[in-house]
């Protein structure tokens, strides 16, 4: 067969998400040809479905470089920089007008399934470097193939949810409960009340996403008698989302984890530890509920566990879709599924935010050349990626695309030393997104999380906070105005440094 020369080809961006836009973005800047496929039906697809979460950022820091000078030609109105959007907004105001400057260059409904090198199994090196990449992909009922000279997966992970089975499998009998189970953001007090109102919920996870969801369904609970909210971790304590005291780095960090301690010790919340799930029955009748089983741990007292609820909230993370990547030799952390470069900063096992350094084309490379994980997926399984990382990270990606060394080197996370990411802004803003002033004392204090919150009034009552594995969107562009604090161009420190070494 005749090779089609890499050179002639266009750059697919697999994902129309922040990250994968802005990564078009800067082909079209470079000279290079961009086509992204999504899966969606339009830009944003996975930030529309939590569209009532509040990011913890303001404007000024979720709109990328490239991608605001090439809305600055189309007569794009840039919003307040200084509001912090809901996700709703990001995709209404931001990734649709984005979307639509890049015209056809962007298809919907596009579910890529497979992308190898052309010609090439992943077994074969004769020639190698010398081959495109094939992407195979779904449209309707009809299956497709573009060819390109690199590939960028800018997918994410939002689409692939961990399972609620300990040992990182399914619980049995979890896939016959689906109708039981929720996405990791249910809009609690918006469009799925009725699921959640005067009813049992099981939350099970750790992280922010299910701190976000327990303290909206105690906001619901104060309205709707008989709601019922049991809470399950796998640790020993909750003290990592809790925060505070000498394990915590950031002791002052918010009011998320305080005002989440509280609706524990006033019986608001039921809390599980030690909980394995090992089994999900679902009666005859499914508007009986499913019923869990397993062991855990209440009131310092180890046992079965045996519950009946009607909804099951799976904020337990999420993991990297590699199915489609069998066929590219990509070089993997063991643990964390991330490029092995920047794995040690992120594992879970270690941080929680941690401190993540600025890294670019050089620490995402694969031995497939022109081969790369972008965005929250470069992060593999850990959950503490931040937008203002992926734009640096594809800027510098196209740059060695582009053959400009010097700037695909030159890699900086250009952030205020404290704010950016704070959830107490977020807590604090206004239904449109309004900081008042006497809250960024109070987001210097605290240093700032890695968080987003639930848009709405009661945002400030009860402190919402979402998650960034989720939301894959707080962070800012490397343009910020000279007028903004000096920036931290090595990475900023958040959260527990200790990660799950420090549970019980």
């Amino acid at each position: 067969m005749s090779e089609t020369p890499r050179e002639s080809l266009p750059v697919v961006v697999i994902g129309a998400g922040p990250v994968g836009l802005a990564a078009a973005a800067h082909l079209l800047e470079r000279g290079l040809e961009p086509l992204v496929l999504e899966a969606g039906g339009g830009p944003g697809a996975a930030v529309a479905s939590w569209g009532h979460v509040r990011l913890f950022s303001p404007w000024r820091y979720d709109v990328d470089a490239a991608a605001r000078r090439l809305l600055a030609d189309t007569g794009w109105a840039e919003p307040d920089p200084d509001t912090l959007p809901t996700g709703g907004d990001l995709v209404r105001d931001y990734l649709t007008p984005l979307a639509g400057a890049l015209g056809d260059r962007v298809r919907y409904g596009a579910r890529v399934t497979d992308v190898a090198r052309d010609g090439a199994d992943r077994s074969r090196s004769l020639g190698r470097e010398r081959r495109p990449y094939l992407v195979r992909y779904t449209a309707g009922a009809e299956t497709r193939e573009v060819r390109a000279r690199a590939v960028l997966d800018a997918s994410g992970t939002y689409g692939t949810p961990n399972p609620l089975g300990l040992s990182g499998l399914r619980a049995v009998g979890e896939e016959g409960a689906a109708g039981h189970l929720s996405g990791g953001l249910p809009d609690v007090l918006g469009v799925d009340r009725a699921r959640f109102a005067g009813r049992t919920t099981l939350v099970v996870g750790m992280g922010h996403s299910a701190a976000n969801t327990l303290l909206s369904l105690v906001d619901l609970a104060a309205d709707e008698p008989g709601t019922r909210i049991v809470w399950a971790i796998r640790g020993g304590s909750p003290r990592r989302l809790y925060g505070g005291g000498a394990d915590d780095e950031l002791p002052a960090r918010g009011l998320l984890g305080t005002r989440l301690r509280d609706a524990v010790e006033a019986g608001g919340v039921e809390l599980l530890t030690r909980v394995a799930i090992e089994r999900l029955d679902v009666p005859a009748r499914p508007q009986d509920g499913v019923r869990v089983l397993g062991t855990a741990r209440q009131d310092g007292v180890d046992g079965a566990l045996d519950l009946c609820v009607d909804t099951i909230v799976n904020a337990t993370g999420f993991r990297p879709d590699l199915d489609l990547l069998r066929e590219i030799r990509l070089d993997l952390d063991p643990v964390v599924e991330a490029p092995r470069a920047i794995a040690p900063l992120i594992d879970p096992n270690h941080h929680s935010c941690g401190t993540v350094p600025a890294h670019g084309e050089t620490e995402l490379a694969h031995p497939d050349d022109g081969f790369y994980l972008v965005g929250m997926k470069s992060y593999g399984r850990a959950p503490t990626f931040l937008l203002a990382t992926g734009y640096e990270q594809v800027r510098s990606v196209v740059a060695a695309l582009a053959g400009d060394r010097a700037a695909a080197d030159a890699v900086e996370l250009n952030l205020p030393q404290t704010g950016v990411c704070s959830s107490d802004l977020a807590l604090a803003a206004d239904a449109d997104g309004v900081v008042p002033p006497g809250a960024l004392a109070l987001a210097e204090a605290s240093g700032g999380g890695c968080c987003a919150a639930p848009s709405g009034p009661q945002a400030v009552t009860l402190g919402l906070g979402a998650p960034v594995e989720a939301a894959g969107g707080c962070g800012g562009t490397t343009d910020a105005p000279a007028a903004q604090p000096e920036p931290v161009t090595a990475g900023f420190a958040t959260g527990v440094g200790h990660g799950r070494s420090g549970d019980e």
